[in-house]
């Protein structure tokens, strides 16, 4: 592939906003960057937190390096959608700082004040917000 490919899976029938989520992922992570993105749920998001960071939580974003141009984002909506009621935004606008919180975390981010600066400007950058 010589362009950045992001494969959707949808593990759940909920109506989902539309997030650039292509355009997003290319400007984080590059051209040459593949990247699977799964839309997912409560019990498969807790399922992978247990399996793969033994944590018993269902997680609003999960992150997975597979190599040094490929990675994997299981993004819980349902999460997303108490989210964005808890913190008085709309739903597209919490999974689209969460898939950018995630796609930081592929790029090498660690949780502080530059990822926070970074989302900022990402979601900015895109008009969402």
């Amino acid at each position: 592939m010589t362009h950045s490919d992001v494969a959707l899976t949808r593990t759940i029938r909920a109506r989902v906003p539309s997030v650039p989520y292509e355009r997003i992922a290319r400007s984080i992570l590059g051209a040459r960057y593949e990247l699977s993105l799964v839309l997912c749920g409560d019990s498969l998001a807790r399922r992978m937190n247990r399996e793969y960071r033994k944590k018993a939580y269902s997680p609003n974003v999960l992150s997975f390096p597979l190599s040094q141009r490929e990675g994997e984002i299981f993004l819980n909506v349902r999460k997303a959608e108490r989210e964005a009621k808890q913190f008085g935004t709309s739903i597209r606008t919490r999974l689209a700082l969460l898939f950018i919180h995630g796609c930081l975390h592929l790029k090498g981010y660690a949780h502080g004040s530059k990822m926070e600066r970074a989302e900022e400007k990402i979601l900015r950058k895109f008009g969402i917000g």
